[in-house]
């Protein structure tokens, strides 16, 4: 696969998402802010600072929801943030990660168990939770036990959730049952090297995941969980991916970082023969 570079000189970028004008949207967590990228290259800056935001998701009301300290409602015609979720039990949340979105318009999103920012990867954190955020407001809690939560995404059927889990190394999967709620997590796939960050679904069931911590690639699982393939991406923290495009088989491939250093974190774009799985939009 070849990989066009499409912008440079971020910190680390994370939550790729594409709109039906084929407007990508991606956020950088250390830097700050959350950005669109235009067809004819013209990149704005939406929300301007705000860091750790791993997660993006497009709005069918207008406006984004984005994560961080807590998930928040973007309005795009006042440009003003209203939070969603930032608070469990009375405790304020760690933060929010990555997220993935249901046909009803909910968000699925896991937390973090301690401030990730003080945490070296060389231990196991305390655990972090999934949760399901209506557009209601009702937020139900629907598993606890996630290490490092990353990648959310649901197969083509919605019959199963998928969850990285980057310092277990591996991609995990969660029966959704029809109220929505899930059964305890099940191993779907290690890693060959690395640790998993992002992931997206193309429409054969395939699981795309984006590999930190090892030789700089992006890899995809058939969706029995066997490794289908390995692809080498012209960085070495790999953060996340997704597809986008008219035909839904651009892939755009965002990183941390670039083979050329003085380029910083990218935004790469290739082509997929296979075709991502649309993900749908919240209803908040």
């Amino acid at each position: 696969m070849q990989f066009e570079t499409l912008a440079t000189g971020y910190g680390l970028l994370e939550g790729p998402r594409t709109d039906a004008r084929n407007r990508l949207y991606y956020s950088d967590v250390r830097g700050g802010g959350v950005f669109r990228r235009n067809p004819d290259g013209h990149i704005e800056t939406l929300i301007p600072d705000r860091k750790s935001v791993g997660g993006i998701a497009l709005n069918a009301n207008g406006g984004l929801i984005v994560t961080g300290k807590s998930l928040a409602q973007w309005d795009e015609k006042t440009g003003q943030l209203k939070d969603l979720f930032s608070e469990w039990q009375g405790k304020p949340l760690f933060g929010l990660n990555d997220l993935t979105i249901d046909d009803q318009g909910s968000i699925w999103a896991g937390t973090f168990g301690c401030d990730i920012n003080q945490f070296d990867f060389k231990s196991t954190p305390p655990p972090g939770s999934l949760f399901r955020i209506d557009p209601s407001g009702k937020v139900t809690h629907l598993w606890e036990g996630v290490e490092v939560t990353n990648g959310l995404g649901f197969s083509p059927d919605r019959k199963l959730l998928y969850h990285s889990d980057s310092t277990t190394r591996a991609v995990w999967a969660h029966d959704v049952h029809a109220d929505r709620t899930v059964s305890p997590r099940q191993l779907f796939a290690k890693l060959p090297e690395g640790m998993p960050d992002g992931l997206t679904i193309d429409i054969e069931g395939g699981v795309w995941v984006a590999v930190v911590a090892g030789p700089g690639e992006i890899v995809r699982f058939k969706k029995d969980g066997t490794l289908d393939r390995r692809i080498k991406v012209p960085a070495k923290t790999v953060t996340s991916l997704a597809f986008g495009g008219p035909d839904m088989q651009d892939l755009y491939v965002v990183t941390a970082n670039n083979d050329n250093r003085e380029l910083k974190g990218t935004v790469f774009r290739t082509r997929s023969d296979i075709p991502g799985l649309p993900v749908p939009q919240a209803k908040f």
